[in-house]
């Protein structure tokens, strides 16, 4: 995709989706950019960052997006270049949130009034606004998949849970790399007030911010605790379900072995064994089995051990 522009009389908004080389060359000769942030915009970088320079800010923000087919939240990386008078972003396409808000600035005089005709901190801080709010429904998602757990382990599914368990904590793990380091970063933004570009007022927009991003990681704490939790219940009741299946194996075991230690003893073909060739042997034999067997099942069950 080429590169993408919109032009206010106080602001430009550059966009680039899927960034070539040659796109970044170009970017990085019309404005001078230092080499390196242009280098990072074409590699894919797993970890928020921010540089600054005398003329323009650059930093890297992650954000979730969730992939139906695996069904993992994945991290998809955006790029900001924020000048005295532009924005410049540049995304890997797997977030359609930008896009989209590209394509409603250029179709929407008032969302340029609304979002171009002041500093470019106006634009920044409703781009990340509407990134946090992309992010805030796989959040509710990864909650609702814990309370489905819970109901599921309580109604004798655990066996059935595990994997689940395991996609959830997968993605837990995911939203917490992908938003750890935001804290850091928009502290940082907000610290850029005394450059000339930057209004006075950029605390007040990024403070925002930074409240949504601590409620996020509280959440994802909040979560993680939760699922580690029916974890442990879960492994906890499959543990008693297989230890209940091994007493009971245990116990008819042990029921057995007398009755087979007397159908052997009577096996032996010996000459002098008692009622051996007694008209009734067979019926005998059995009644002495079954009687050690009743006598062991009355016993274990004086125990309560079954």
């Amino acid at each position: 995709m080429a590169i993408q522009e919109i032009k206010t009389k106080k602001l430009s908004w550059t966009h680039i989706n899927k960034p070539t080389r040659k796109e970044i060359e170009a970017l990085g000769a019309e404005y001078k950019f230092h080499h390196l942030d242009l280098e990072d915009c074409l590699v894919r970088v797993q970890r928020p960052q921010i540089s600054q320079y005398h003329n323009y800010i650059f930093f890297i923000l992650t954000f979730p997006v969730y992939n139906r087919h695996t069904r993992e939240i994945e991290s998809s990386e955006i790029d900001f270049f924020v000048g005295s008078k532009y924005v410049i972003t540049i995304t890997d396409g797997l977030n359609p949130i930008i896009n989209d808000f590209f394509q409603e600035m250029q179709h929407s005089d008032h969302s340029q009034d609304a979002y171009m005709s002041g500093f470019q901190v106006d634009l920044v801080y409703e781009i990340l606004h509407r990134l946090q709010n992309y992010t805030l429904p796989m959040l509710d998602h990864v909650s609702e998949d814990i309370e489905n757990i819970e109901k599921r382990i309580f109604q004798g599914e655990e066996r059935k849970v595990v994997t689940e368990i395991l996609y959830i904590k997968r993605n837990i793990v995911n939203l917490r790399k992908i938003m750890q380091a935001h804290k850091n970063i928009i502290k940082k933004l907000m610290d850029t007030k005394n450059k000339f570009f930057m209004p006075d007022q950029t605390n007040l927009y990024f403070s925002n911010i930074l409240d949504r991003t601590k409620d996020i990681w509280d959440i994802l704490e909040t979560q993680k605790e939760n699922i580690n939790a029916f974890q442990e219940t879960n492994e906890s009741l499959i543990s008693n379900k297989s230890n209940d299946i091994m007493r009971i194996l245990t116990i008819i075991s042990v029921i057995i072995i007398p009755a087979n230690l007397v159908a052997s003893v009577f096996g032996m073909n010996l000459k002098y064994t008692p009622f051996v060739n007694d008209p009734y042997d067979f019926y005998l034999i059995v009644g002495i089995m079954l009687v050690i067997m009743i006598a062991f099942l009355l016993f274990f069950r004086k125990k309560n051990w079954f």
